[in-house]
């Protein structure tokens, strides 16, 4: 006799269970969406729109798959999820949708098993032969009762009902049928028993009812399990509008330091051009060791303020208010009043010191030292910031380092910052960011994070993956059609739309671009529209850009001369050249139309002139659809035929549409998929059109030219 005992261990010695698994295990998932780097990060949604989840499912054969979706808050190593069905589409797709109802992390799992159930009902209702009928009922009723083994009280009593009747009903259709064979059809009466009971058979083996109640206990133990994360923002993260602002420079009198009080009086000005963020750069003290004079002087004069990005002094460090500001006191009450307005204050992050911040002389291993036992500045040649020492993270005390930056970030939560804009953030281990994010909202899930990272795209990429909600992006320097065109499809389009949100900024205090310095309206207002129609997220340093402060320190630098990185400013906030009013006008299309609220469904036109450039967003739920051209040639008039094509599905029929300038308010009435366009730069630089499929009636062409 075989030893198959011995064959079954030899079996076993030969499978490497890590490798195969169970070999009973049979479906297949593939293709997960949402999911970035095969589930290593999260994704990223906004609370309380709805999440499709859409997997490829197959198993080999042809039996019946089952696929379930199951989500839930990830809290710690417990999930307590909720289960959805998802439906089979063509080509072995499988979807589901669930709606986060809070901000955090989320966790889903695809769940797929062959449903031998299923299987057995779909071929149930293909059979023909009376004794295949029979057995399939047999072999039904097994699973009835295998099914009720799984089940409550109630509902095994009823399932195991019901595989009584169908061996019963098997049994009895058998007879009938062995009755009407062995008299060879001579008897009608047999032959109408045995119809009947083939009937009743295939009426008890088709009960929906039943069938349901099983499914509730379907066998997964060979089933196949896939998860993803899943990282759920407030809304603010997805749809934003900022503007920065240093409050040293806000008093309204010239010469005078500005407080958080004149910030609070410089509010309504903020919020009535529609801003929701209102950024600070870092209030803390400022170094006096090796401060910086104006234009980034290495000498300063006894009253020059210094650079805020310089923090510490003997007045305190990153927990700590520059006195010249206010109170601690002060600064929540700004943080409350500008709630009020709808307005977050975000303020800046910068994991670096002055000199003779409290850190350096408490910490001194926090810092690289030079031969000559100095601590090394910051550096990024040419470039050199003798104010400001670096944080040395490959310190033998690098945990208590990392426990006291992360101290800094819980402590302004605290005062009410729910938004912080990271300098740098490249700079610092990509570890620790992974780390201080995930632990502070995992406390605090609505908070949010920018990453200022100006660096190589696959830097910018990683900081997204590992939790900022926001990040700077290369749209300052992309400048011609080409380029806008090629880099937002890649934003929008490519992978990244699942975890990398841009927030557009045509200047910032550090960047002054060449286009900008031209001092041209026509320059200011192209860039300012396209910020804000490319991306839900964008912001301005302002009142450099609305009163269009253009001149550089130097020529070839795009540092502002005079900037208030180093020196105060007095900005007159009424010269007539502001761009104030477009700001504000801007923001309102913003609000009112949600298809400029998000970035996936951002799709360019052709256009058949290279200074004119189109392109269309739009919002299923609500049929909202904005078309935005712009001028990128500040001089002269130019023209061209747009072709709305497939990124505008249903606009391109015959029956006309309107085409509405939300800039001018001006009317157009288009029909069919090609349209000219001119824009005279001195007079308008762009148009943002909402595109309406359904006209009212002639009275929506009132303004018709």
């Amino acid at each position: 006799m075989p030893d198959h005992g011995a064959a079954h261990e030899a079996a076993d010695h030969l499978i490497d269970a890590r490798v195969v698994g169970d070999g009973r295990v049979r479906a297949v998932i593939d293709a997960i969406a949402p999911s970035v780097d095969g589930g290593r990060f999260a994704a990223k949604r906004i609370v309380a729109e709805p999440v499709e989840v859409e997997a490829r499912c197959f198993t080999d054969g042809h039996d019946a798959l089952r696929v379930v979706l199951q989500w839930g808050r990830a809290a710690g190593a417990e999930i307590e999820f909720a289960e959805v069905e998802m439906i089979a589409e063509p080509n072995d797709v499988w979807r589901a949708r669930f709606t986060p109802p809070d901000p955090g992390s989320y966790r889903f799992t695809i769940v797929a098993w062959v449903d031998r159930l299923e299987t057995w009902r779909r071929e149930w209702v293909r059979r023909e032969d009376p004794d295949d009928l029979c057995m399939a009922a047999r072999i039904g009723a097994e699973w009835a009762r295998a099914a009720a083994g799984r089940a409550t009280e109630a509902d095994a009593e009823l399932l195991s009902d019901w595989a009584d009747r169908l061996e019963a009903d098997a049994a009895a259709t058998a007879a009938s049928v062995a009755a009407t064979r062995a008299t060879r059809g001579s008897g009608a009466t047999d032959a109408t028993d045995a119809a009947t009971a083939l009937a009743n058979l295939r009426r008890t083996g088709a009960d929906a009812g039943m069938l349901d109640r099983a499914r509730r206990y379907a066998d997964r133990r060979f089933a196949t399990r896939e998860s993803r994360c899943l990282r759920v923002d407030p809304r603010r993260a997805a749809f934003s509008s900022w503007y920065e602002l240093f409050p040293r420079s806000a008093a309204a009198q010239p010469g005078r330091h500005g407080s958080f009080r004149d910030v609070a009086l410089r509010l309504p000005y903020v919020a009535e051009m529609g801003f929701d963020v209102l950024y600070l750069p870092p209030i803390h003290p400022i170094g006096r060791i090796n401060r910086k004079g104006p234009n980034n002087a290495l000498t300063a004069a006894p009253d020059d303020v210094g650079s805020p990005w310089a923090i510490g002094a003997a007045e305190g460090g990153h927990k700590d208010i520059l006195p010249a500001l206010g109170t601690l006191e002060e600064f929540r009450d700004l943080v409350q009043a500008a709630r009020r307005l709808g307005i977050d204050i975000a303020l800046d992050i910068a994991f670096q010191t002055a000199p003779d911040h409290p850190y350096a002389a408490l910490h001194p291993a926090w810092f690289r030292h030079r031969p000559d036992g100095s601590v090394q500045y910051a550096e990024n040649p040419p470039k050199r910031y003798q104010d400001i020492y670096p944080f040395d993270f490959e310190t033998d005390d690098w945990r208590a380092l990392w426990l006291e930056l992360k101290s800094i970030v819980d402590f302004w939560i605290a005062q009410g910052v729910w938004i912080f804009r990271v300098d740098n953030p490249h700079t610092k281990p990509f570890a620790f960011w992974e780390w201080l994010i995930d632990a502070v909202q995992r406390a605090h899930p609505e908070v949010l994070f920018l990453a200022e990272a100006f660096t190589r795209p696959a830097p910018m990429r990683r900081l997204a993956k590992l939790g900022f909600s926001q990040s700077y992006t290369y749209f300052t320097w992309r400048t011609t059609k080409a380029e806008l065109t090629a880099y937002f499809t890649e934003l929008c389009q490519g992978e990244q739309r699942e975890y990398f949100r841009p927030n557009l900024w045509p200047n910032t205090p550090d960047i002054l671009h060449e286009l900008l310095q031209s001092n041209l309206r026509p320059v200011y207002v192209a860039r300012l529209v396209l910020a804000a129609t490319l991306s839900a997220n964008y912001g301005i340093y302002g009142p450099a850009f609305e009163l269009m402060e253009s001149a550089p320190r130097e020529p070839g630098s795009e540092e502002y001369r005079d900037s208030e990185k180093y020196q105060l400013r007095h900005w007159d906030l009424e010269r007539p050249e502001s761009l104030r009013s477009l700001i504000t006008r801007l923001n309102h299309i913003r609000r009112d139309n949600p298809a400029l609220q998000s970035d996936g469904s951002l799709r360019f036109c052709r256009i058949d002139n290279d200074q004119l450039i189109a392109y269309l967003k739009s919002d299923v739920d609500t049929g909202n659809v904005v078309l935005t051209i712009v001028n990128l040639d500040p001089h002269n008039t130019q023209s061209g035929w747009l072709e709305l094509g497939d990124a505008a599905p249903g606009l391109a029929a015959a029956e006309p549409f309107q085409a509405h300038d939300l800039l001018s308010d001006q009317r157009f009435r288009w029909q069919g998929p090609r349209h000219f366009v001119q824009l005279d730069p001195t007079r308008a630089a762009a148009q943002v059109m909402r595109l309406r499929r359904h006209l009212r009636s002639e009275r929506d062409f009132d303004y018709f030219l």
